[in-house]
């Protein structure tokens, strides 16, 4: 995540990283919980499994984010997208806007799939690139221009 951070910073938004367990998603929201904070102008967001767990934390019940930024969402294991409505059960109950990065040659996010599964969020923007996979980074600059500007955006 650091390029994603310093990126981040020089764009005139502050950022940090949050070192998650490697364990079921589910599982790592009270680490997530013990180190992100809520409330007013807080955005929250995370690469692969580390957007799965904000996005799970940002579904419970009275959490107070300002925006969720999803970068290559995990919606599948690579070769079981029968498993991708499991993934995405939680995201009726966001609340905050949200943007989402894919790579549209993602093997854990088969874009049709992402695609059609955007509307179960109530305020949602997905942003893809053709030819990438589950890495972001030869857009990183793109990628974090577009964040800065939404997170400018809702922050008013």
């Amino acid at each position: 995540m650091a390029p994603f951070v310093a990126g981040l910073e020089r764009r005139g938004i502050p950022a940090t990283a949050v070192d998650l367990p490697r364990r079921r998603a589910e599982d790592a929201i009270s680490s997530w919980r013990a180190a992100v904070p809520e409330g007013p102008g807080v955005a929250v967001g995370g690469h692969s499994y580390g957007g799965r767990v904000a996005s799970l934390a940002a579904a419970d019940a009275g959490t107070a984010y300002e925006a969720l930024i999803l970068l290559s969402y995990p919606l599948h294991p690579p070769g079981a997208p029968e498993r991708g409505p499991a993934r995405v059960a939680h995201w009726p109950r966001i609340t905050c806007p949200v943007l989402l990065f894919s790579g549209e040659s993602d093997p854990f996010a088969r874009i049709e799939l992402l695609r059609a599964a955007l509307p179960l969020l109530a305020d949602a923007r997905l942003v893809t690139f053709p030819r990438l996979g589950h890495t972001l980074r030869p857009v990183l600059d793109d990628v974090l221009d577009q964040a800065a500007e939404f997170l400018r955006a809702i922050s008013g």
